[in-house]
């Protein structure tokens, strides 16, 4: 029978997923079969798994760094926020429904079995199962019926690491403070404590670590040094991914890509950042669009009529027409293919309120939203050329004229996409796409970039390397087998 430990925090983006993943490689490197498992996420950020459903996409980086298959059982319960209707409901890969918060909070303890299940499935595979938490562990307000933290230790008996991120102040309080207001059956689960994303000289922090081990009677496990690689990992969530972005003086091409209030599978994007020569700008709705831009970028989208209505609500689409009109290229995956036609109807509400909407008509296409989800790997060769290996995630037809022009030809699958009879407007329901080196490369000639300088495979391995290695040299790895049962 597997050991299990979890990992949770005193807030939302502490470090948990990162820490997972870089344990998860260091010790799968020992020879352990290592599984990663998080009861309940939420995010938009989402991967398609070997068995045909959908998790995380920060389960998915674990999984890969413990170098298992992805498993819907990684993540039995995942929540996806749309619009007015609130969050998809994912539970071991399936869409089950919707749920507004209030609902959600009620159907938590039907959920506890499902999540047991995919425990006890990891576990009979595994030598060590790695657990990660959700948000905050003190948010005893939601504790009835948790199955995120700290009720899915209790039920599950596992023993509990907790993570307080000193980068943004107060870690001292947020630590002593969770030992506070938890109830006592579920501190007594605690077993110690790390102090993540430490810059500076650690002597400074001694007598912090000190007083915290003190206040609560938790052992502490590491004071972690910031991580700069993890920059070139993955994100789990959309909380960075409009912040502020690095200069690149080098960059040869600026692809525009308007972060919009639904989001999703933004990772699409991180390929792209990793070419020196290529500058991402992330724009809002109400922007203009930069100058010297050589291409338009419309990423996925969970509810993708209200985003649509957010972009021309912002007046960024008149920008995005003019410069279609002046020939620029525009580009589109998924959602933003689907925001591309001259038409979105959704008619039984299945990603917000029932309707129909005009699209921005830069592709002569229409969308229906009605159908099962497409959850899939995808392999084929582009319009660009270049062949791919990437993955559909969508729900929704796109029919039209511009089909007849296909963006991809995938293997075994037949046709996906659209391009303008101009050949600048292009639209993909393909994920994954640019992870591709030939397919980046693709389109880097196209828009005069010059060659591809980036191995992303290749570059997030390593990354996953040097994180494990980071970890191995500031936490004690033995004395966390010792503390997981």
């Amino acid at each position: 029978m597997a050991r299990a430990l979890m990992f949770q925090g005193t807030g939302s983006d502490v470090g948990k997923s990162l820490l997972v993943a870089g344990l998860a490689r260091a010790f799968a490197d020992r020879g352990l079969r290592v599984r990663p498992f998080k009861p309940q996420n939420m995010s938009n950020n989402a991967a398609v798994t070997a068995d045909g459903g959908e998790i995380g996409r920060a389960q998915a980086l674990q999984a890969r760094a413990a170098r298992v298959p992805l498993s819907v059982h990684m993540n039995p319960v995942l929540l996806k926020p749309q619009s007015e209707i609130g969050a998809q409901v994912v539970v071991q890969g399936r869409v089950v429904g919707t749920a507004k918060a209030s609902a959600y909070q009620q159907m938590k303890a039907g959920l506890m079995p499902a999540v047991l299940e995919s425990f006890s499935r990891l576990k009979a595979e595994a030598d060590l199962v790695l657990v990660e938490g959700a948000g905050s562990a003190s948010e005893v307000n939601l504790r009835a019926n948790d199955i995120a933290n700290m009720g899915f230790a209790r039920a599950a008996d596992v023993p509990v690491v907790l993570i307080g991120d000193i980068d943004r102040g107060g870690v001292i309080a947020s630590l002593v403070g969770t030992k506070t207001v938890v109830e006592a059956a579920d501190a007594a689960l605690i077993a110690g404590f790390i102090v993540n994303k430490f810059r500076g000289d650690p002597a400074l922090f001694g007598t912090g670590m000190e007083l915290i081990a003190r206040h609560t009677g938790w052992a502490p496990l590491g004071l972690v040094p910031h991580y700069a690689g993890a920059a070139r990992l993955p994100a789990e969530d959309a909380l960075g991914v409009a912040g502020p972005q690095a200069q690149k003086p080098e960059a040869r091409i600026r692809i525009a890509v308007p972060i919009l209030p639904h989001v999703s599978n933004f990772d699409d994007l991180d390929p792209l950042d990793a070419e020196p020569a290529i500058e991402v700008l992330r724009i809002r709705p109400q922007d203009i669009l930069p100058a010297h831009t050589d291409l338009v970028l419309l990423i996925g989208s969970k509810a993708t009529m209200a985003d649509l209505a957010a972009l021309k609500a912002g007046g960024l689409h008149h920008d995005i027409l003019a410069f279609s009109r002046r020939g620029g290229r525009v580009l589109g995956l998924c959602g933003g293919y689907q925001m591309l036609g001259e038409g979105l109807d959704d008619p039984q509400g299945a990603e917000g309120p029932a309707g129909s909407m005009e699209g921005l008509g830069l592709l002569k296409t229409r969308t229906m939203m009605t159908g099962d989800k497409r959850l899939e790997a995808a392999t084929g060769t582009s319009h660009l050329g270049a062949p791919f290996a990437g993955y559909e995630m969508h729900i929704g037809a796109t029919t039209g004229p511009d089909t007849a022009r296909p963006f991809a030809m995938l293997d075994g699958a037949g046709a996906d996409g659209a391009v303008s009879a101009n050949g600048a407007v292009m639209g993909t329901y393909v994920h994954g796409l640019f992870n591709d080196d030939r397919q980046r490369a693709a389109l880097m000639a196209l828009l005069g970039a010059g060659p591809s300088q980036v191995s992303y495979e290749e570059q997030v391995e390593a990354t996953l390397d040097g994180l494990a290695a980071h970890l191995s040299a500031h936490m004690d790895l033995d004395r966390l087998l010792t503390l997981a049962r």
